[in-house]
This record gives C-alpha cells, structure tokens and sequence, in this order.
C-alpha cells in the first residue's frame, strides 16, 4: 500500500513554515488503518513485548489497537496533570521553552518489554523523554515505532541506542 496517498499535508499548521503531516486521512480509511495496524503486528508479534507505551496523543490511536491486536497491555503517556495516580515526570526542550511528560509509577515492572509509540518521529525530543522514563522505571524497550518519520530533521541522533521502525519516511519538507 502506499501509505503516502492517504496522509494529507496541512501547509502552515500549527504556524507559517511547518507542513504538518495529517494521519487523520489514515485513521478514517478503513484500509490504511488495517495496514498500519498490521504492519506493525507483523514486525513486533513475536518479540516479547508486554507492553505498549503510546505517547499523547495521537499515539493513543495506533498504540491501543497494537496492543488489543498482541493481546497486551497499553501505558500511556501524557502531558503534566492528566494522569490520576502517582506519576514520574520527564521535561524535554522544545524549539523555544521546555516541555514535560508523565507516566504512572506503577505502569510497568522493572524489567518489562515495551515497544514505544507515537505517530510522527520529528525532532525526537518527546521521544527521547518517553524513554527517560520508561528507563526510569526499570522498562526494556524493545522498539519505537511510528507511522510518519521527519528524517530531514535527523530525529535518529537523538535516539541512536533504539531499533527505530517507520511506516513512512520523508526525506524534506
């Protein structure tokens, strides 16, 4: 399938300069989603994973229909103040200021096999502070998955130490 033809390009959004990369044309057509979703069935089936840690929020969508695919659990994780038990948080830079991610303590055991998702790899950086935790709380992450790959910002600098698997890549703006 080619991916390419469902994911609409939004030019300007959210400010001047950036085209924004839309998975919501995916999500709608039936087809698309089943091969996202079995696509990354296929490549994690069979590697020990308990877990999928799918970050906010887009990466809520994949992520929970991998893990009812897999017969696992799903641990997300969210921006400051959204989650009700007790949390650990990990701030990250942005372009201009900080931000920050939450995840429960209890979410997973130490030494729990977890594939990390979210649906576009871009700078890096939330993924790079998803990993912080889930290392934090003793997790093995056995992958990052995503459907949408930015590689001209070199997202992978950053996350050199993880088998990093795309859906689709695009190589400029």
């Amino acid at each position: 399938m080619n991916l390419d033809n469902k994911i609409r390009t939004i030019p300007n959004f959210p400010k001047k300069g950036i085209m924004f990369k839309d998975i919501t044309t995916v999500l709608k057509d039936a087809e698309g989603l089943a091969f996202c979703v079995d696509t990354l069935y296929e490549k994690y089936k069979n590697k020990g994973i308990t877990k999928i840690i799918g970050i906010e929020s887009r990466g809520f969508i994949i992520g929970t229909a991998l893990a009812y695919r897999l017969s696992i659990g799903f641990v997300p994780i969210r921006k400051p103040g959204k989650l009700p038990a007790e949390t650990i948080r990990q701030e990250y830079q942005l372009e201009y200021g900080t931000d920050a991610i939450e995840i429960h303590k209890d979410a997973i055991s130490h030494g729990e096999r977890v594939l990390m998702h979210d649906d576009v790899l871009a700078t890096g950086g939330t993924m790079e502070a998803a990993c912080k935790l889930v290392n934090q709380l003793g997790g093995v992450i056995v992958g990052l998955s995503f459907l949408i790959e930015l590689s001209f910002l070199n997202p992978r600098k950053k996350l050199k130490e993880y088998d990093i698997f795309s859906l689709i890549s695009y190589d400029s703006e």
